[in-house]
């Protein structure tokens, strides 16, 4: 219970980061939620979120990737972080929620599109896109980062 009297759910800060190369965004049908998804997940403790973001897509895929943002000031110190392109609070169900931090990314200088060996991640193109069952706010976000980001590749 909460200092105001309320059950409010359990929130913790988490990631997803769409990472685009070659006109594509990477994606994956996530194992325990059957939905699908950009790599992402929990912040660990005491890890920063740009850190928790490259971490994430480098477990989950294999990617090393470098984030997209804006980064408040340039300044020799304190370090500045990659402003996220988006923040929203995420129902995961009753008793929890995440607090989610979007990135948008592409991978870092010399990638060679090799992916780690899950069986439903890849690189899904506007076309793909189109026959893949994902949610509207997933939809929306691979529409904004494809928009947003040109990655050579």
């Amino acid at each position: 219970m909460t200092a105001n009297g309320s059950n409010a759910p359990r929130r913790d800060w988490a990631v997803a980061v769409f990472v685009v190369w070659r006109g594509a965004v990477l994606l994956h049908e996530h194992p325990k939620l059957g939905r699908w998804l950009p790599c992402g997940g929990h912040v660990e403790a005491n890890e920063l979120p740009d850190d928790a973001a490259v971490r994430e897509v480098l477990e989950e895929s294999g990617v090393p990737i470098v984030l997209l943002g804006d980064a408040p000031v340039t300044v020799p110190g304190p370090r500045q972080l990659t402003r996220p392109r988006g923040v929203q609070l995420e129902r995961i169900d009753d008793a929890h929620e995440h607090i989610d931090l979007v990135y948008l990314a592409q991978p870092a200088d010399g990638y060679d599109g090799a992916l780690a060996g899950v069986p439903t991640l890849g690189w899904y193109d506007r076309e793909a896109l189109t026959h893949l069952p994902l949610t509207p706010e997933i939809r929306a976000w691979c529409e904004l980062a494809l928009d947003e980001v040109t990655s050579a590749g």
